[in-house]
């Protein structure tokens, strides 16, 4: 499988040391890199055996299978459709993008009519496999999400001493306030009930070190209470482990015969 990458910092980074350095995604290679910043993309690209593009179009037209977004959601938001119109599956990190009815169905009508597929990995959190069971069957009634993450992780935070609630709302309008912060709101709407009708509250706590979320549903099916506290990745604080670990988990899990969850 030859890979695109859209996007050469910490996750990018972390992939292209994963796949192209480390082996572990078996067939697997990041052939073509592309990032604003074209010297980190030319020096990765020597770094990893690779080749660098200047913009996206290039990319695309190279030898591709599947293109990575591990960039942003305005780069989402700006390339996601014109990946999909040029016949490559897309591997979504900036999930966030989904939030919008608009998109989303946008997403669809491309997929069906080029016979690609999006994949969305599940980021910093778990329980989506409760969620998307209990959907089966219109047996999902709430679902909600509390994120406390260090003062520091989140934009006007920084200064803030004590424990805050800086958001409490739906996830749509969530990721519209912390495009950069609440991917997680989003992949579990997707799974659940939509973003205008999953609850999120964030909170900025001076007293921890690390993000976690508090996850909880409830239905037919019973009641889910899950929590995840994420090691951030070991260069950068700011992102965390598991989120980069679910991309590369993704891209494992692909073509794989046997499906788990």
């Amino acid at each position: 499988m030859k890979l695109g990458l859209i996007g050469c910092g910490n996750i990018g980074t972390f992939l292209l040391q994963a796949i192209n350095k480390d082996g572990l995604l078996p067939g697997g290679k990041i052939v073509s890199i592309y990032a604003l910043r074209e010297e980190i993309a030319a020096q990765l690209a020597e770094e990893f055996g690779t080749m660098s593009y200047r913009d996206v179009d290039s990319l695309l037209h190279s030898e591709v299978d599947l293109v990575i977004e591990a960039a942003t959601i305005e780069a989402a938001e700006e390339y996601a459709l014109k990946v999909l119109e040029g016949g490559k599956d897309l591997l979504l990190s900036s999930i966030g993008v989904m939030a919008g009815a608009a998109f989303e169905e946008s997403v669809h009508e491309i997929c069906r009519k080029n016979n690609v597929n999006v994949f969305l990995p599940s980021g910093a959190i778990g329980g989506l496999d409760v969620l998307k069971s209990a959907k089966a069957v219109n047996g999902l009634e709430s679902v909600s999400i509390t994120t406390r993450k260090p003062p520091s992780a989140l934009p006007a935070g920084a200064s803030l001493e004590k424990e805050t609630v800086l958001f409490e709302g739906s996830a749509a309008e969530a990721i519209k306030q912390f495009p950069r912060n609440i991917n997680v709101a989003i992949v579990l709407s997707l799974a659940g009930l939509g973003s205008e009708k999953t609850k999120v509250k964030i909170i900025a706590d001076p007293d921890v070190l690390k993000n976690s979320h508090l996850i909880e549903a409830s239905g037919s099916f019973g009641k889910l209470k899950l929590e995840v506290e994420n090691d951030p990745m070991p260069n950068n604080p700011k992102t965390s482990y598991l989120a980069a670990l679910s991309v590369l988990a993704t891209l494992q899990n692909k073509d794989k015969t046997i499906l788990v969850g």
